[in-house]
Parts: C-alpha cells; sequence; structure tokens
C-alpha cells in the first residue's frame, strides 16, 4: 500500500498526498518548499528516456564537446579530455570534483533509474530497492550536467570571436542528457516509493 504521507525535506513538517493535475505543485505551508510536483510519466516511458539517456550519456562523454582550428590547427576535446587537463594542472582536486560531478554520478544514477524501473515495469520492487532510492536521493545534488554545459557554451561564445569553433556532437547530446536528467531524475524521483 502506497504511503499517503509526505514530509517537507526543508523543515520535516508532514502532510497528507494529494492528487496533482497537470503543471501542478504542492508547496510546505511552513516554509514554501516543493513537496510534490505534477509528474505524468509512466513507468514505460521513464524506462524509455532513461535508455535514451543512457545513449546520450555514450555520445556525450565518448565523441568531441567543441572542435577548435587555428592557422591550420585543429583541436577537438570530450568531456574525459577536460578532466585529464584539469588533472594535470595544479589543482588535481577539481577534476575529481570535475569527474565525479559530469561523469560518475549522471551514470550511476541512470544505471540505478535502469535497475530500479525495470523491476517496476514488471510490477515489483527491485533488489535493494531502499539502497538504490537513497542512492539516487544522494547522488542528485552531484549531478551538475547543466553546469558543465553552460561552461562549454561560454567557452564556445568566447573563443568563437579569436578562433574558429564547431560544437560538435558530444555537446549537443550534453544538452540533451542533461534536460532528460532533470526530467527523469530530478526531484521527483521520490514517487518511485509509491509505484510498486
Amino acid at each position: 500500500m502506497a504511503n499517503q504521507q509526505v514530509i517537507c525535506e526543508h523543515c520535516d513538517c508532514v502532510y497528507e498526498k494529494v492528487t496533482l493535475a497537470k503543471h501542478q505543485k504542492a508547496l510546505c505551508v511552513r516554509c514554501a518548499g516543493v513537496l510534490q510536483r505534477y509528474n505524468g510519466l509512466s513507468v514505460q516511458q521513464r524506462l524509455a528516456l532513461t535508455v535514451t539517456a543512457a545513449v546520450l550519456w555514450t555520445f556525450a562523454n565518448f565523441y568531441p564537446v567543441m572542435s577548435i582550428s587555428l592557422q591550420g590547427l585543429k583541436s577537438s576535446a570530450t568531456l574525459w579530455d577536460s578532466v585529464v587537463a584539469l588533472s594535470l594542472g595544479p589543482i588535481t582536486f577539481i577534476a575529481l570534483v570535475a569527474a565525479i560531478s559530469i561523469i560518475i554520478a549522471p551514470v550511476f544514477q541512470l544505471v540505478l533509474l535502469t535497475w530500479v524501473l525495470s523491476f517496476a515495469l514488471t510490477g515489483r520492487r527491485s533488489p535493494a530497492f531502499k539502497l538504490c532510492m537513497r542512492w539516487l536521493e544522494a547522488l542528485r545534488p552531484w549531478s551538475m550536467l547543466e553546469v558543465c554545459l553552460l561552461g562549454a557554451m561560454v567557452a564556445v561564445f568566447k573563443l568563437a570571436g579569436m578562433l574558429e569553433v564547431v560544437p560538435g556532437t558530444g555537446l549537443f547530446a550534453l544538452a540533451a542528457l542533461s534536460l532528460l536528467l532533470i526530467r527523469i531524475a530530478g526531484r521527483d524521483v521520490r514517487d518511485l516509493w509509491d509505484t510498486v
């Protein structure tokens, strides 16, 4: 039986769950934090979007984000290349943070979502469901693909005035992946507790 109560993650107030219509959200009376958002996706749609996001993750990580040309010399860089370049500098700790936030956390989110949703598709909870859900919540703030995307777009626009810059397949995949991860692994992940 589904839990009929929701707890505000900001102030711990307890409320009865309500059925929301499209574009609606429930707010906490005490702190105005978001308690619930309408999520119109079925388990099948979520799983399909998760598999699509996994394919996009592959493109975003193994295809160039941008290519730069200057006087016949051409260079391209992937997300992995940016992490390696950071690790060679004096601030190697930033390379670790970048690797976690733009590569490792998103792929773990996708693996956990695929695991949980593939069992939910058959109407049962996955093995280690509670642990998976806790990890999904813990990984959410660490996944910062949208910040990486913003940085890459700023770099493209800044360098375009001095060099010949061509956005790569990785940049477009990164943009689509950022939007998909926000949709499928954002704040609405808690409603999976009630799905099965």
